[in-house]
């Protein structure tokens, strides 16, 4: 998928809530041949303006042999080593310092992105000099579970953006065992994590450039009888990408990063079945419970070569299936999800076909 490395800037940013008023920090990203070493760059600048801010303090707890007694005396161990023979205390006590693990994290993605190929020397340079400030904070290594442990609140919230870059960092990075360096995967090319950044850069960009609506991923309920407790607590949940709800109208989008935006089969292309019908469910669920309130649907995915715009009336339900072209000027990019939302939010823009009308334009 070949997208201007300063749109999937955007993408990222968009996507990790990184806007400030609506504006965007110069990292570099025209001087950044590739996505590691756009992430290296977003990585060092991030943490630079995290040093020249202070970093993250937290309370750790030491034991250790003291001169100056403080915090809580350990007497059972004073009286079997003898300390007090040496006039000094062995005490317990807690001490603020730069060694938390968000500040472990960060520093641990710096030495790998270090080890990785792609990054040029310039930048491995830069990465390792800042490595060096944070002399204080020890060496962690990273596990997929770690990224869940961080406890950030709204006096360290600066560092949710690294954090999240890091955890991305951490699932491209493969190792080579072989020349002991790191290599990083087309991340374009992974349809999952891509498809929950793409989720998550739409969520922020409508709530953000819309405030006629209010935007979030919501829990849909079931619309069930005759089930008891237990049955229910194994009903999957219908978690949507991204709702958007005003007064009188509500619209449930389905977003997916897919190559492949039409699926082949015997008789042509046609639109991914699971993904429709995932949307539908939704739609008839939200219908159900709000049947006064107008209701429309999108499928949107990045334009991979072929534009699609396909209107139908599904169940009465308007749905649109879409792609927005990720390869266009951001201004561009911007226009067209406007233009989108737009489309959807007017019902009686759609024409009254069924589903089957797509078949023998799909095969053409």
């Amino acid at each position: 998928m070949n997208i201007p490395i300063q749109n999937v800037y955007y993408l990222f940013v968009y996507a990790w809530a990184r806007f400030s008023g609506g504006t965007v920090a110069n990292v570099g990203v025209q001087e950044s041949p590739d996505i590691p070493n756009l992430f290296a760059k977003l990585l060092a600048t991030g943490l630079r303006q995290l040093l020249r801010r202070g970093l993250d303090r937290g309370y750790s707890s030491f034991t250790d042999e003291l001169i100056a007694p403080r915090g809580r005396l350990r007497l059972d161990r004073m009286l079997k080593e003898a300390s007090h023979v040496r006039g000094r205390a062995i005490c317990d006590y807690d001490e603020l310092t730069h060694d938390v693990l968000h500040n472990q994290i960060i520093k641990a993605t710096l030495r790998n992105l270090t080890r990785c190929v792609q990054v040029t020397k310039d930048l491995k340079h830069e990465l390792m000099s800042l490595d060096r400030r944070l002399y204080d904070v020890q060496d962690r290594p990273l596990s997929a579970s770690i990224f869940r442990n961080v406890m950030l609140s709204r006096n360290n919230r600066e560092y949710r953006f690294l954090l999240r870059l890091c955890e991305f960092v951490f699932w491209a990075l493969m190792p080579d065992e072989a020349s002991g360096s790191a290599r990083f995967q087309n991340v374009l090319e992974d349809e999952t994590r891509m498809s929950s950044v793409f989720q998550d850069f739409l969520r922020n960009f409508f709530q953000m450039h819309c405030a006629q609506y209010r935007v979030r991923s919501e829990a849909l309920g079931w619309d069930v009888s005759d089930a008891t407790e237990a049955d229910l607590a194994f009903l999957p949940r219908m978690l949507t990408d991204v709702t958007l709800r005003k007064a009188d109208h509500t619209i449930i989008m389905d977003a997916k990063f897919y190559r492949n935006t039409l699926a082949r089969s015997p008789y042509g292309r046609r639109v991914h079945s699971q993904h429709l019908y995932q949307l539908m469910a939704y739609l008839q669920h939200e219908k159900v419970r709000n049947r006064n309130k107008g209701l429309s649907g999108m499928l949107i995915y990045p334009d991979v070569g072929r534009s699609l715009r396909l209107r139908y009336r599904l169940l009465g339900i308007p749905v649109l299936v879409c792609t927005v072209d990720l390869s266009r000027q951001w201004q561009e990019i911007e226009f067209e999800l406007h233009e989108l939302l737009a489309a959807c939010s007017v019902a009686t823009q759609f024409p009254n076909t069924s589903l089957t009308s797509f078949c023998d334009e799909a095969a053409t």
